[in-house]
């Protein structure tokens, strides 16, 4: 018993857990905007599971492909794969594994909602990782496709078919990608050169980058607000997102035109609140 615990312990950092948790939250996000309340709990729960195993499964496909990267990055050089304490064979078992049941039990769920599970981690681990990662800045776009994949598979799976609402919704998700992974080029330059990896800032300047963060900030947050208008969401929960909308647009103007590393990370953090909340209000 000891060593099972020992190895999920070992094992549950390849997860990247507040990314997956966050990927996961849009899914059921995605749903209870299409099923709330939701009248089967055997279908919500199958979500849970499925989406779970396939975002958590590429997740670990990416660290077992990049742990060469991670070993040669200050921010990632104690991973379980970079440091040696998680063999490369069983990172690479384990990731296909909960890939494979992920998207097996999403398809027999639903084979639109399969199908989608499964776009998702073919975009994150083929497209994204695989092929453009190390070639182009422009592979976030990719891994923003892939992020959008688990709200629009929750919709999808919720609606029985792909509505526009779905769309706006992984739109929204595609947008705020660049958030979290530019904010990262930029705090981290010196590790992403040293792993020789293009990002924004490398090839366009920080000055862009913050730009390109601020419009997609922007663009998010419009995505967001158009879908719950649509959706039907109460007006006081609109209004409660139309001033967490201006406190982002606010820091993204900030970012721009008064740049400092507290105000960067600042919009990076609320725009990770943002989108939390976001989903909360779109469930209820």
């Amino acid at each position: 018993m000891k060593t099972i615990l020992a190895k999920l312990r070992l094992y549950w950092p390849l997860t990247k857990s507040l990314q997956t948790g966050l990927l996961l939250s849009t899914g059921l996000a995605g749903y209870m905007s299409a099923r709330c309340p939701v009248m089967h709990w055997f279908d919500f729960l199958d979500l849970v599971v499925s989406l779970f195993m396939a975002i958590a499964g590429s997740t670990i496909l990416n660290m077992w492909y990049d742990r060469d990267i991670d070993a040669v990055m200050n921010r990632t050089h104690y991973r379980p794969l970079a440091d040696g304490r998680v063999r490369p064979d069983e990172a690479l078992r384990l990731g296909l594994v909960l890939s494979g049941l992920g998207v097996g039990m999403a398809v027999v769920m639903s084979p639109l909602y399969g199908l989608i599970v499964f776009a998702g981690l073919f975009f994150d681990v083929v497209v994204y990782t695989l092929w453009l990662k190390r070639r182009t800045c422009w592979s976030i776009a990719w891994g923003g496709i892939s992020g959008g994949m688990p709200i629009l598979a929750g919709r999808a799976f919720g609606t029985g078919h792909i509505d526009d609402i779905g769309i706006l919704l992984a739109l929204a998700v595609l947008f705020w990608i660049p958030t979290h992974i530019l904010t990262f080029a930029m705090r981290y330059f010196d590790d992403y050169q040293a792993a020789r990896i293009p990002t924004f800032p490398s090839t366009y300047g920080f000055q862009f980058t913050r730009l390109t963060i601020a419009v997609s900030t922007v663009i998010a947050a419009l995505c967001i607000s158009a879908a719950g208008i649509l959706i039907g969401m109460q007006w006081g929960f609109i209004r409660l997102l139309a001033v967490l909308s201006a406190g982002l647009f606010l820091l993204a103007v900030a970012s721009v035109f008064g740049p400092t590393e507290r105000i960067n990370f600042g919009l990076f953090k609320y725009a990770s609140l943002y989108m939390l909340a976001a989903m909360i209000l779109l469930s209820v």
